[in-house]
């Protein structure tokens, strides 16, 4: 193990303690700080930027991957407005969620601390280097962030301008630990790091996850693939159905609550599917699709299983038809990931079944997948997804990034007390 990383990462532990050590209105003014540093350095990290997507364009790097790493003076502020959201919002450490009075008088709380150092590895998206630092300081932990190459540019000027603010506000540096070497050796060092790292949370593609997986002897909350759906069920508002497909499918194709399947309700079939996709071959969709598809709209090319169980992240959709309901559900217990699953229905009884039936992490009635995302649903911004069912499932927010323990007062008790 090299000594340069074991020693980043024991300074990032020890500043952990300085962290947690912040009362609420000191983490607010940090990421305050934070958040004017990285306004400031605007111009430095869009030109740093500029050099990832030269590197990525040149490497062939398709459409939607680089949209992900790409960053204007529009995805700088709102990394910036997404800082400052989780700045406001309400400190999770130290909340009590529960107290009880036990029969011999002591009493028993349950009360929010902060989980120590986080390893966040990330792929592609330099947001993540911000909304990773903004979360984890907020609940009082350290972060090492360990970004991928196609984003290095970019992550290190966002980091600089970050640490420059804990500087500023006289917190250690080390508190925000940027790993700047992107190789799959150090990446393996830094999971084997038990007597430091309390969690690492990878986000990015299906091979980066199992990667980290299969190597981590930490603590792993997977945020795993995408695989979203949605269900036009028998009684659709078919504009409210074409509306929350197309803006699944082709606001950002390439992020992770993108939908990539589409099941429609046979009898909604021969009305619905014509408009759909002549919609989506308007705005460049792939169709891929089952024989009664193809059936209904000509020239859709065939879906395998492989296609309903990809995460395409590109402008490409897998659709089948479906008998019913429970068809819909058992084709989505079969192939999908857990994220995020969307039911477009006038049944509420229909919907209340969906929503019982299918145990994904986020799941949505006749609203877009595109709202399964941390800020929309109130997080400030999100470190991830997490499809792993551990202390925390769904978008992760600051209270996610904290964990409970039991704190016990009383007056004297003991358990066993002495007849003399």
């Amino acid at each position: 193990m090299t000594s340069s990383l074991r020693d980043k990462a024991i300074a990032c532990k020890d500043a952990a303690a300085a962290i947690a050590g912040l009362d609420t209105k000191a983490k607010r003014n940090l990421l305050s700080a934070m958040a004017n540093a990285l306004a400031a350095d605007e111009d430095l990290v869009l030109e740093a930027n500029a050099k990832d997507m030269e590197a990525a364009r040149a490497n062939g790097t398709s459409d939607a991957m680089l949209d992900r790493l790409r960053l204007d003076a529009s995805r700088v502020a709102g990394i910036v407005a997404a800082i400052r959201e989780v700045a406001i919002l309400p400190d999770p450490v130290g909340i009590t969620t529960r107290r009880e009075t036990r029969p011999n008088g002591i009493v028993v709380e349950r009360v929010r601390i902060p989980l120590g150092v986080i390893a966040m590895i990330y792929e592609a998206r330099p947001n993540v280097t911000a909304d990773a630092a903004a979360l984890c300081l907020m609940a009082g932990n350290a972060v090492i962030l360990r970004g991928g190459s196609d984003a290095m540019h970019s992550n290190i000027a966002i980091a600089t301008a970050l640490r420059r603010a804990l500087k500023i506000i006289g917190i250690p540096e080390a508190a925000l630990t940027l790993i700047d070497d992107p190789s799959r050796e150090t990446m393996v060092e830094l999971l084997q790091l038990t007597d430091v790292v309390d969690l690492a949370i990878p986000r990015g593609g299906e091979g980066l996850i199992r990667f980290v997986a299969e190597h981590a002897r930490v603590p792993v909350i997977k945020h795993y693939k995408g695989v979203c759906h949605l269900y036009v069920d028998r009684d659709a508002d078919p504009e409210l159905a074409l509306a929350l497909l197309i803006d699944g499918k082709t606001s950002r194709p390439g992020v992770c609550n993108a939908l990539e399947t589409l099941l429609v309700h046979r009898d909604m079939a021969s009305s619905f599917l014509p408009r759909a996709i002549a919609r989506l071959r308007e705005l460049n969709v792939e169709v891929r699709g089952d024989e009664a598809t193809r059936a209904t709209v000509a020239g859709v090319s065939p879906a395998s299983d492989d296609d309903y169980a990809a995460e395409f992240l590109d402008l490409i959709i897998a659709v089948r038809v479906v008998g019913s309901l429970d068809e819909a559900i058992a084709h989505i217990r079969r192939y999908g990931s857990d994220h995020t699953e969307v039911i477009a229905t006038r049944d509420l009884a229909g919907a209340e079944t969906f929503i019982r039936a299918i145990r994904s992490a986020v799941v949505m009635v006749n609203a877009s997948s595109r709202f399964s995302d941390g800020g929309e649903l109130g997080l400030g911004t999100e470190i991830g997804i997490s499809t792993t069912r551990l202390h925390a499932y769904g978008p992760m927010g600051a209270e996610s990034l904290t964990v409970e323990r039991f704190v016990v007062r009383g007056d004297g008790q003991v358990r066993h007390p002495r007849s003399d």
